[in-house]
């Protein structure tokens, strides 16, 4: 038992001075390692080189996975702007059309009430798809002093005429709907020839409407009458229901019947007969602009 125990103690000191050895060995100035410690050096630097090429790679993977996340969320938030941006965008562009439009409006209901008319404002509250090219509803009736046959108008010339009314709204035939029982009376104007002299004005029918062209039917000229294209188109006044000189359109073309005997002008429609929002109700003054015969209205 005794000699067991020596012999531990024996091994154990062994141990210690090689120990001691081997670090004061290895502390003091060398030129170079043993090769034992190059062997040890390499083989540590080996295993730390083959756990760390897979923990960089992994530690990469992370950092790029984390970059795409965050690109993405900025990218979100991007587009978010973007479509924000864009629907303000939408609704500026929105705004400025209805300013411009109510601006126009307002210098028209300015330029009538200078002309001795009564101008009434309104807007259009009703569009159905299945009258789009005959009627709209607008907010103004009776007590606003509408009245049946007065002119509509926009900014741009006029688009109708009142057909029915009630006490706060009224609708309107727009010219689109026009035929031979629901006319305009109204003239072109002769303008100038070619020695300068004046020309007599052209008188006829608004009764119709080309769907396909767009246009509306000017009717009962004579085929002797030259009738220049872009000549202006407005109302004569003569029918006893709408003022004179209300604009219209201007002439696009011109085309004799199958027979020779008179004209049928097609006139471009100066305002737009589909994009309508607000409108004025015009009423004449005057007593001759103010009474109810004529051809408007049949």
């Amino acid at each position: 038992m005794n000699f067991f125990k020596k012999k531990r103690m024996f091994l154990f000191l062994i141990a210690i001075i090689i120990l001691v050895g081997l670090i004061g060995f290895s502390t003091r100035d060398r030129s170079s390692q043993t090769l034992p410690e190059q062997i040890i050096s390499d083989t540590v630097g080996f295993v730390q080189n083959i756990f760390s090429k897979p923990a960089q790679f992994t530690s990469t993977v992370m950092t790029n996975i984390k970059d795409l996340k965050n690109t993405y969320e900025e990218n979100q938030v991007l587009k978010s702007k973007v479509d924000d941006y864009k629907g303000l965008q939408f609704r500026y562009q929105e705004l400025e059309k209805q300013y411009d439009d109510l601006k126009a409006t307002n210098d028209s209901f300015n330029k009538y009430t200078s002309m001795d008319y009564d101008p009434i404002p309104a807007d259009v509250i009703v569009r159905s798809p299945e009258g789009w090219f005959d009627q709209l509803t607008i907010d103004k009736g009776s007590d606003d002093g509408v009245e049946t046959n007065m002119a509509v108008m926009t900014a741009s010339g006029m688009i109708g005429k009142i057909e029915d009314v009630s006490r706060s709204t009224s609708s309107v035939q727009l010219l689109s709907g026009f035929n031979e029982s629901n006319r305009i009376s109204a003239q072109i104007s002769g303008g100038e020839n070619e020695d300068g002299e004046k020309q007599d004005d052209i008188f006829g029918l608004i009764e119709g409407y080309d769907e396909k062209d767009g246009m509306l039917l000017f009717t009962g000229v004579k085929p002797e009458l030259e009738v220049k294209k872009g000549s202006t188109v407005v109302s004569s006044g003569l029918g006893g229901v709408f003022p004179k000189g209300l604009p219209i359109g201007e002439v696009d073309s011109v085309e004799l019947d199958q027979y020779g005997l008179s004209q049928t002008i097609h006139v471009k429609p100066t305002a737009d007969l589909y994009d309508i929002e607000q409108v004025m109700v015009v009423d004449a003054a005057s007593e001759e602009a103010s009474s109810s015969n004529g051809d408007e209205g049949l």
